[in-house]
């Protein structure tokens, strides 16, 4: 069985939800296998740290945990027949009162308490509410959460990831083509064991900041630095997508803030449908001036004296 959470984290019972999470952070961190190669001890530690915040990290788990309907490995207490803890099937609550109802909280086998007394001890045996003995006393195990940051490009395209929970497993998951911020998978049978069968995983994805794109609804939005005579020319210059780097032509006299649209190159919808990609062109010098381009840009401002207008 594992250790008190609360002490296994090192924080009182009393402690604020931010200083359970500092406290986790700072142990996983210490004790994470990455930082400790080959150190089983500190393997070891990280699972039980892991553990011991899955239970007190969480609201409903930490309350339930507070009032002794649930261990420390996160597995329901045995209460009474009657919903109160310490009430048996003979006590108040049991028989006497209605006999059998379920209770929400516990997670009791009929067939292991009382043996063959009510014909359901036997593999496939049936007892007098109908079903197997246990039937409506089993219930699943409960469901783990994790947040998964995942690439723009793989929200667009899809992809393989790998998630850590906290109980220390990893497993791979399938990201799917247009997967959208706060998109929550559903990994069944991955969640904790229960008498009635494992719960499942629950994967949040959250699509990281990209370094190129910006995104504004389904469109993506970036800057596209062209050199001065592509500005002043016209010209084919080669601009970056999600989908590969594409050739783009720039109109002659573009300027900067000037917007060039790629149609279907955006963010997908809910519908997987793409929005478009924006290209905001910037007019670029060279880091060094070249000497017959200083000297064309004087006469230039001699001869034709040009004041952009203010926008």
């Amino acid at each position: 069985m594992a250790r008190d959470p609360y002490q296994e984290l090192g924080v009182s019972r009393t402690a604020t939800a931010d200083e359970i999470r500092k406290a986790f952070r700072k142990l996983a961190k210490q004790h994470h296998p990455d930082a400790n190669p080959g150190d089983k001890k500190a393997e070891e530690k990280f699972k039980q740290v892991s553990a011991a915040f899955d239970i007190v990290g969480d609201a409903e788990k930490r309350k339930k945990f507070d009032l002794g309907q649930i261990d420390a490995d996160g597995r329901e207490t045995m209460r009474g027949f009657g919903g109160q803890p310490g009430n048996g099937p003979f006590n108040a609550g049991g028989f006497g009162r209605g006999g059998f109802h379920r209770d929400e909280g516990p997670e009791i086998d009929l067939s292991d308490l009382f043996g063959g007394m009510f014909g359901g001890a036997q593999a496939g045996g049936r007892g007098p509410f109908g079903g197997g003995a246990a039937g409506g006393f089993s219930s699943r195990g409960a469901d783990i959460k994790a947040r998964l940051d995942i690439d723009l490009e793989d929200a667009i395209k899809g992809g393989k990831k790998r998630v850590a929970f906290s109980d220390g497993r990893t497993i791979d998951v399938t990201i799917p083509t247009g997967a959208q911020e706060g998109q929550t998978l559903r990994l069944k049978g991955q969640g904790s064991p229960g008498r009635g069968g494992q719960g499942d995983a629950l994967i949040e994805l959250s699509i990281k900041p990209h370094p190129i794109y910006r995104r504004e609804g389904d469109a993506l939005v970036m800057d596209l630095p062209i050199s001065i005579p592509d500005a002043v020319l016209g010209g084919k210059v080669e601009a970056p997508t999600p989908d590969g780097n594409v050739m783009l032509n720039v109109p002659k006299g573009s300027n900067s803030g000037q917007t060039l649209r790629l149609k279907g190159r955006g963010m997908p919808d809910a519908k997987g449908k793409r929005g478009d990609l924006l290209a905001k062109l910037v007019v670029t010098l060279p880091e060094t001036v070249d000497p017959d381009l200083e000297k064309f840009a004087q006469a230039w401002r001699d001869q034709k004296p040009y004041t952009p207008k203010r926008k």
